[in-house]
């Protein structure tokens, strides 16, 4: 019995990152982490001063992840691209939970 692989598109991740870009742009940038993690009795710029510390840290996720997708489409490798945007996906993930629990531990 021999194992035969599905071929996946490299637009289905190419759209994942796309999406978790777009999520994690409108959480840093858009103020869509300061209407989430930032409590109505507390004073908006301390908030603001400790999201922003962990925006950055997850900003480091997102750079990688943004490097991955674009070497893979620069690559155009057929044996590089898959293992490239699938590193790419799970870096956004990576930086989209870094906000989220980050988001939740200085609420």
């Amino acid at each position: 019995m021999t194992r035969t692989w599905a071929a996946i598109s490299p637009v289905i991740p190419t759209v994942a990152v796309l999406l978790l870009a777009a999520l994690w742009g409108a959480s840093v940038y858009a103020g869509w982490g300061l209407e989430a993690f930032c409590s109505d009795g507390e004073p908006v710029s301390a908030c603001a001063a400790r999201l922003e510390t962990v925006s950055t840290f997850s900003g480091l996720f997102a750079v990688v992840g943004g490097c991955c997708a674009v070497a893979a489409w620069l690559l155009r490798s057929p044996h590089a691209l898959m293992p490239l945007m699938i590193a790419a996906v799970v870096a956004w993930v990576a930086a989209e939970g870094v906000l989220f629990l980050g988001g939740m531990l200085i609420r």
